[in-house]
């Protein structure tokens, strides 16, 4: 990795390579871009040297010529609950090691001279080779968004596992009331990434743990120690499924709409009433009104909230479409506008699949509805409804009346594509 800052630095002032660019370097892996501290600067020298400050929480600058962030040296001193209550302090006396000591992780806090030489007065590097997610200082505890930030580390690295005291502090400030004052945009944010990581069931079990998940998504925390029938569900609880399933959606490369429908299809779960466990009658319905709320709470993407609802709603038709008629599979489609969106159904059908292998033992077993309902769609959306209305006012019929032969067209195709998929056999269903 090259450090050479570039020319333009205000006299006496020392630039470093800092944070996630340091830390992946290390790691072997590419690094999107480049963060670098100043120390010994102010911010009328760096203006007068040419660099563009942005932002107004803090002076930070773009270098002339890289574009790359040049933030001066500051510390943080904590003013109010949540993550914004902070008052900031940057001056040419702040340090290198003081501006590392306010950052979050010991892996983000190591620094890169422009030799290419570090410095890591935390034993970041040592943690990287260790595998190990350990807080620089107790100034942790002041930013409830490292809670959601060491979650989203735990997705991305599989292997690498929380310090004890790393999740006692978590737990302490869950349970001083920390994550109550995150804002929704800022949870989804977090959320959102740590969803697109490798291992997305690991950012869950890292809330769960510290009691965050609770606090923040309770409606999913509830799935876990609900049973579901073992003969469809070896795995028999419920949260436990739904990690699979997320996972599941990780290994196929799924979009983020996809994956997020992954983790709301089964939420209704968690309200069924005891007497009716292990069996789940209901839930599909109560899985959409919880996936809409929670939605709305944390201010989703219309794309993720409708697939949610979507998938909530449909998984189990999608599931039995092997065993549906023509007419069935149509009203499907219908219901799912995949006629007039394809492209959402064929992400609705991937999630339906994500369920259906985020099961123990089912892992590598094929989803044969899949292609089943995208021959059935190909084979409905082949139909001439213009010629078809056509022909159906030139008998004299009109309005619901073109529709009704529109739609006898459309079950007559779908009877004939799927008349050899039909006579293959129904693998066993998830739910």
């Amino acid at each position: 990795m090259s450090s050479a800052a570039g020319p333009g630095l205000p006299p006496g002032a020392q630039a470093y390579i800092v944070g996630g660019a340091v830390r992946d370097a290390l790691l072997g892996q590419p690094s999107a871009d480049r963060d670098w501290v100043v120390v010994g600067s102010t911010p009328e020298a760096m203006i007068a040297a040419g660099f563009r400050q942005v932002g107004a929480d803090f002076p930070v600058f773009l270098h002339p010529q890289t574009s790359e962030e040049h933030a001066l040296a500051r510390t943080e001193r904590k003013s109010a609950p949540g993550y914004r209550g902070f008052i900031v302090h940057a001056d040419p006396s702040v340090t290198l090691e003081q501006d590392l000591a306010r950052r979050d992780l010991t892996i983000n806090a190591i620094a890169m001279r422009p030799d290419g030489t570090l410095v890591d007065p935390f034993g970041g590097a040592a943690d990287l080779r260790a595998g190990v997610l350990r807080h620089v200082s107790p100034a942790f505890g002041e930013d409830p968004v490292r809670i959601l930030r060491v979650a989203r580390f735990a997705a991305r690295w599989p292997a690498f596992s929380v310090a004890p005291e790393t999740q006692a502090l978590m737990r302490a400030m869950v349970e001083a009331g920390e994550v109550d004052a995150l804002v929704p945009e800022r949870v989804w944010q977090e959320l959102a990434r740590g969803l697109m990581e490798d291992r997305p069931s690991r950012m869950f079990a890292a809330l769960r743990d510290c009691g965050a998940l609770a606090r923040l998504l309770p409606e999913l925390e509830r799935l876990w120690g609900v049973p579901q029938p073992a003969a469809h569900h070896p795995e028999i609880d419920t949260g436990v499924h739904v990690m699979l399933v997320l996972d599941t959606a990780a290994a196929l490369r799924a979009s983020l709409p996809v994956r997020w429908a992954c983790l709301c299809h089964d939420l209704g779960k968690g309200l069924t009433p005891a007497a009716q466990l292990p069996r789940h009658i209901g839930h599909e319905a109560r899985s959409v009104a919880l996936a809409d709320a929670v939605a709305a709470r944390l201010k989703a993407p219309g794309d993720c909230r409708e697939l949610a609802a979507l998938a909530a709603a449909e998984h189990g038709h999608v599931h039995r479409s092997l065993d549906l008629g023509p007419a069935a599979v149509l009203r499907l489609l219908e219901r799912s506008d995949a006629l007039r969106r394809p492209a959402r159904f064929a992400e609705l059908l991937l999630v339906c699949e994500c369920d259906a292998r985020g099961r123990t033992g089912f892992e590598h077993v094929a989803y044969a509805q899949r292609r089943h309902l995208l021959q059935a769609l190909e084979a409905a959306l082949a139909v001439d409804t213009a010629a078809l209305a056509q022909a159906a006012q030139a008998r004299g019929l009109a309005g619901e009346a073109i529709g009704r032969a529109i739609h006898a067209a459309r079950v007559d195709a779908l009877r004939a594509a799927l008349a050899p998929a039909a006579a293959a056999g129904t693998p066993p269903a998830a739910g």
